[in-house]
């Protein structure tokens, strides 16, 4: 039995039909559900056949839009996914040498909010600002969540697929007051359509 098999069966066995195993690419990724996030990463840490004691990353995911017009599905009908926001964590087994990806769907995506994990794995701290910042994902028992990315004075969270290309506002000194300003972004949007200029020996005896 390969180390990957050995893992499948031990989350099976761990955590039965409580959560979703999927196994793609020659990984393994356990959705679960918001309400189960900190109780199942404790559980991934403490259990003496999984111990994962460390948390290598953690990030946002956007799934509007998501797999719109691919093949199948001409008229870009929705996600076949429980909610537009999502957490993922990448874990790391040290003990057994095994890796597992983690996801679970926010509730709301209105404004969504999830239990943070720094409880369980304290390094994830940075990473849940940075997911706060970047797609607005508030977590809940944070003690310092605020942007870490963008400015203090930043609008909107840049990698939700609905943020503007060019932003909200921007800033610049002015001189007279000493001071840094915002203001509303002065970018017009352009469609850029490229020119191609072709000779018509273009490629001939070259």
């Amino acid at each position: 039995m390969t180390r990957l098999e050995t893992l499948q069966n031990n989350l099976q066995a761990a955590f039965g039909d409580a959560v979703s195993l999927t196994l793609a690419l020659g990984e393994l990724t356990l959705t679960v559900p918001a309400e189960s996030w900190v109780p199942v990463a404790t559980r991934l840490r403490d259990e003496s056949s999984l111990r994962f004691e460390t948390c290598v990353d953690l990030c946002g995911v956007d799934y509007s839009t998501y797999g719109v017009g691919k093949v199948g599905d001409p008229q870009g009908t929705a996600p076949a996914y429980p909610g537009r926001y999502a957490v993922v964590i990448h874990l790391l087994s040290v003990t057994h040498n095994w890796r597992l990806r983690v996801r679970t769907f926010t509730p709301s995506s209105e404004f969504p909010v999830l239990a943070s994990l720094t409880s369980v794995w304290p390094g994830v701290n940075w990473f849940e600002r940075e997911a706060f910042d970047l797609y607005g994902v508030v977590f809940e028992g944070h003690d310092d969540l605020r942007r870490i990315l963008t400015d203090y004075g930043f609008i909107g969270h840049p990698f939700r697929k609905d943020f503007p290309l060019s932003g909200n506002v921007e800033m610049r000194y002015d001189p007279e007051q000493k001071r840094v300003l915002y203001q509303p972004v002065t970018i017009e949007p352009r469609e850029i359509t490229p020119r191609i200029i072709r000779e018509d020996s273009y490629g001939i005896g070259r």
